[in-house]
């Protein structure tokens, strides 16, 4: 056999391994596939936490629609002012709290879902809007459906020593 045929043979043989070798990582190699990375958490700072006696507040202003607010509390109350930043598409889980919430959003745009509603009918605040979580047993999800940060700052009132947050399983409503 000639060196050019065998140099040839070589070459060959070389180039089928290497194929060989490639085919059988492939086969024994699972492809990876990209997952998207997870969803930052919610950041939630709490700013404030002042323990009150019983509210007793009647209060009224002199405007065309005769403004009033009433608030009644019996026992001792804690009071906690909570800063929460959302990145994007980031989401509180479902949750409830013992008593009421007054949730103003100060950047960004979230979405509220409530627990109780079968046809997951989003409610949509943007900065400046603000709205109410009842507590008391009522369970929500807050969600960030944007690509922009955004935040909120809540101010709680519970009775005192409470836990501030209860996290609830999923209730089957929202398909997410």
């Amino acid at each position: 056999m000639s060196v050019q045929r065998r140099r040839a043979l070589t070459a060959i043989a070389a180039i089928a391994t290497v194929g060989a070798l490639a085919g059988a990582a492939l086969l024994v190699l699972p492809a990876q596939a990209t997952q998207p990375p997870p969803t930052p958490p919610v950041t939630t700072t709490i700013l404030a936490r002042s323990l009150f006696d019983a509210i007793h507040v009647n209060a009224h202003a002199h405007t065309a629609d005769r403004w009033k607010a009433q608030l009644k509390t019996h026992g001792l109350s804690d009071v906690y002012v909570v800063d929460n930043k959302f990145p994007p598409q980031a989401s509180t889980g479902w949750h409830s709290h013992p008593g009421p919430s007054l949730i103003l959003v100060v950047a960004g745009t979230v979405t509220n879902y409530l627990g109780d509603y079968p046809s997951c009918t989003p409610h949509t605040y943007a900065t400046g809007a603000g709205f109410i979580d009842p507590g008391g047993g009522d369970v929500d999800l807050l969600r960030n459906e944007t690509g922009a940060p955004a935040e909120t700052i809540a101010v709680q009132l519970l009775p005192k020593d409470a836990a501030r947050r209860i996290d609830v399983p999923d209730p089957g409503t929202c398909p997410f």
